[in-house]
């Protein structure tokens, strides 16, 4: 068949599937219960984790913050310190319900938008990786069939989401009406991203890389709404600030304009859902024009044989992540070379506010610390999850390699369990000390290009170690999980880190008990200050981290490979 009338062929049945007309409706509609009945647990744990989220995050601020006249101190001490902002949201008054709006908002919206990257290439870029795309495009159903299946779950778990956001605030007794238009929003973000991780499946021809651009996407949008909100214009009492242009940016921070509980504005939701639909055409446009299998970026054709460099465990497992341990030092440098800009835009913004400024000075003399020293802190803990990210990645890359097949030839050779195994982990710590390494150098470059001497170089270097001990955690006991309990590996090693994201970071906002916050590694994290570092908590996490990894490496060499 000539190539223009396939690729017309190919359009209309792609436009006939995924709008609905045609005989293929009964295969979109099997394909839309197996995804449903594959990630039926995953949905289940997604959506009821946001909504409870929600639900337990009004319940412990108002426990917390129990009365307006303490919500706007706290609002005021937030503008006083825009890095609270980098973290939290943008401030629309002391009321019960805008307050938690401006506390959790961001972070459900970053699930959301996680989730559905996760569930867009698995069920799109895995599947062609892994050929079972083929055999099904083989069939009636197509190559478009899978596609409009794909949509459509996605649609519905972010209604889903949607409706448990909803309800989780409603459940805590807030606006019923600004309930829903909090709800949609972090519904509407999620359909944002839907079409991102769509589109990164098109351009990558791995599934690892598809998923460390979308995951970075969603953290780059994270970043930019807090670049926007701490850089925005405060109002006179410090209750309200308006988001400065990088806000519109970013899906997240086109949530935050619906101004929930105060405004009520639903029209923002609309520019989450354009993006997605045009992510989505863009999508089918070069769908139309591709083999399954290929991508837009193609990857390198290899060599017949391997250079000498190549030719141990340890290259191997270097050659096989290295596009995504770069695309994570990418995010690191990108967090740290955000700190000189948003510490000089911070300065000019407070300077105009004598009673925010006086604030400010107060905080920082109370603390012992300096303006700069808050700003790197608040960053470099969004690069120490980057970094643990990285790390844990080294350790599912280890289960796809044995699920896929290809670790049994490895170790059919010279290479041992133990070797293997190290191989993975070293890398990993590599990997780790590179991520904060990379954001430390953007750090330091961005405060010495706006003469930012407020602080020693030191402190930003210091900063950055600070983060391994807690990183190195979510390398060493997902490796654990890995040797005795293989097949729950990719569930326990990013439910470890989100719970520990949780406890460790937003744990303290939830008004959770100390106990119970005590168990996150990001609890134990070093804080440095001008009156020095206290590291036993940092020595601890780096002494448990050495004895999983021991345990680990000795276990792996009583366990088949491939065990279940």
């Amino acid at each position: 068949m000539p190539r223009r009338k396939r690729t017309t062929a190919a359009r209309t049945i792609g436009a006939t599937v995924l709008f609905g007309r045609g005989p293929d409706m009964g295969a979109l509609w099997i394909l839309y219960r197996q995804r449903l009945r594959r990630d039926r647990w995953q949905i289940v744990v997604w959506v009821l984790s946001i909504g409870v989220l929600a639900l337990f995050a009004v319940a412990a601020i108002a426990k917390t913050f129990g009365d307006d006249a303490t919500r706007a101190q706290v609002l005021q001490l937030a503008a006083a310190a825009p890095a609270i902002l980098v973290l939290r949201g943008l401030p629309r008054g002391p009321a019960l319900d805008s307050f938690t709006f401006f506390e959790i908002f961001a972070f459900l919206a970053v699930l959301a938008g996680l989730m559905n990257t996760f569930m867009a290439v698995r069920h799109t870029r895995a599947e062609e990786e892994s050929g079972r795309a083929e055999l099904i495009s083989s069939t009636a159903a197509g190559r478009w069939a899978p596609l409009g299946a794909t949509i459509l779950h996605g649609a519905v778990a972010n209604v889903l989401v949607a409706i448990a956001t909803a309800l989780g605030f409603m459940a805590g007794g807030l606006d019923p009406a600004g309930s829903l238009v909090a709800g949609f929003a972090t519904g509407a973000v999620g359909f944002a991203f839907l079409g991102v991780g769509l589109l990164a499946s098109e351009f990558f021809s791995t599934s690892r890389g598809a998923n460390g651009i979308a995951s970075a996407l969603v953290m780059l949008a994270y970043l930019l709404r807090g670049f926007g909100d701490a850089t925005g214009q405060v109002s006179p009492d410090g209750m309200t600030m308006t988001a400065a242009w990088p806000s519109w940016f970013s899906p997240i921070g086109w949530g935050q304009q619906t101004f929930a509980y105060t405004g009520n504005r639903w029209w923002p939701l609309l520019l989450p859902l354009v993006l997605w639909a045009a992510c989505t055409a863009v999508v089918v446009a070069i769908m139309a024009h591709r083999d399954i299998g290929a991508s837009v970026l193609a990857g390198r054709s290899g060599r017949a044989d391997a250079r000498p460099w190549l030719r141990g465990s340890f290259s191997l497992a270097l050659r096989l992540q290295q596009g995504a341990i770069i695309g994570w030092c990418i995010g690191g440098l990108t967090t740290g070379l955000l700190t000189g800009s948003l510490g000089s835009a911070i300065q000019s913004s407070i300077t105009s506010n004598p009673q925010i400024t006086a604030v400010l000075r107060g905080m920082i003399e109370a603390q012992g610390t300096s303006m700069t020293q808050l700003l790197v802190a608040a960053l470099f803990e969004i690069a120490g999850i980057l970094a643990a990210a990285c790390g844990l990645q080294a350790v599912l890359r280890l289960r796809q390699e044995e699920v896929a097949g290809t670790a049994e030839p490895v170790l059919a050779e010279s290479v041992g369990r133990m070797r293997w195994l190290g191989s993975f982990l070293g890398l990993g710590a590599v990997s780790v000390v590179l991520v904060m390494a990379f954001t430390a150098l953007g750090a330091w470059v961005s405060l010495v290009a706006v003469g930012d001497t407020s602080g020693a170089v030191g402190d930003v270097w210091q900063t950055a170690a600070d983060q391994l001990p807690a990183a190195l955690i979510y390398l060493a006991l997902p490796a654990m999980v890995f040797v005795v309990w293989p097949r729950a590996t990719m569930t326990a090693g990013w439910g470890l880190l989100g719970v520990g994201v949780i406890l460790g970071v937003y744990g303290g906002m939830l008004g959770l008990d100390q106990k119970l916050r005590d168990l996150s590694p990001f609890t134990h994290t070093p804080v440095t200050t001008s009156s020095g570092t206290d590291w036993s908590g940092g020595f601890w996490m780096l002494g448990v981290a050495a004895v999983l990894t021991a345990l680990s490496l000795a276990a792996v060499r009583r366990r088949e490979v491939g065990t279940a």
